[in-house]
C-alpha cells in the first residue's frame, strides 16, 4: 500500500494512501507513534500510541496534536489488522520555530557536497592511475620504460641536499644524467618530447 505524508508542520500532517481493493470492511486503521524504534521489530497494533479509524470511502486523514521535531512511524491497514512493513512510512515533524527545516536543508546539502567530493577524489585517482600507466606503457614501448624515473628518484633520495647527482660519472654532468633529467622534464610536461 503506497502511503504519502505531506503538509507536515510542527504539530500536524496529512496522510493519503491508495484504496485497497481487498479491503471490503468498513474502515481503514491509521496508526502512528513517536516511539518508532521499538515498533520496527514487532509491528503490533497494540504498540502504537494513536489509532484512528477512517471510513473505507476515504483515502486520506489529517493527523493533529503531533509533537514538534519528532520522528513518527505511521501505518495504514484495512480494519484493525497488524501492519506489514510495506504498509508503513516514517516521517518527521518540524520544529516550532521552523529552524528544523532550515537545518535539515543544510545537513542535506552538506551530505551531498561531501558525497560529490569523495566521488571526485575517486575519479581523479582512477584517471591519475590511468595516465601514469599510459606514460609507463608508452616509455616501455620506446625501450626506456619507467625505470628512468625510478632511478632518478632513488638517486635524488640517496644524495644529501642535492636534487640530482649521477652515479658513475666523473664530471657530475655526464650524458646519462642529462638523459634522465630530460626524461623527467618530459614526464612533467615542461620539455617537449
Amino acid at each position: 500500500m503506497a502511503i504519502a505524508v505531506y503538509n507536515v508542520s510542527a504539530t500536524s500532517a496529512k496522510v493519503s494512501w491508495l484504496p485497497s481493493a481487498g479491503c471490503l470492511d468498513t474502515f481503514y486503521s491509521v496508526m502512528y507513534s513517536p516511539n518508532w524504534n521499538s515498533l520496527l521489530m514487532a509491528f503490533k497494533r497494540k504498540s502504537f500510541m494513536h489509532e484512528e479509524r477512517i471510513p473505507v470511502s476515504q483515502t486520506a486523514a489529517h493527523l493533529a496534536n503531533l509533537l514538534p521535531q519528532t520522528t513518527y512511524l505511521l501505518c495504514v491497514t484495512c480494519q484493525a489488522a497488524n501492519p506489514a512493513r510495506e504498509q508503513c512510512q516514517v516521517f518527521g515533524t518540524l520544529s516550532d520555530s521552523g529552524e528544523g527545516q532550515e537545518r535539515g536543508g543544510w545537513e542535506m546539502a552538506a551530505g551531498a557536497w561531501l558525497t560529490c567530493c569523495l566521488l571526485l577524489l575517486v575519479i581523479a585517482g582512477v584517471l591519475l592511475r590511468g595516465c601514469l600507466h599510459g606514460v609507463c606503457a608508452g616509455r616501455a614501448s620506446g625501450g626506456e620504460g619507467c625505470s628512468v624515473v625510478t632511478k632518478a628518484i632513488r638517486t635524488a633520495r640517496s644524495t644529501s641536499g642535492r636534487l640530482y647527482t649521477p652515479r658513475g660519472s666523473r664530471d657530475h654532468g655526464g650524458q646519462r644524467g642529462q638523459h634522465e633529467l630530460r626524461a623527467l622534464a618530459q614526464l612533467s610536461g615542461s620539455e617537449p618530447a
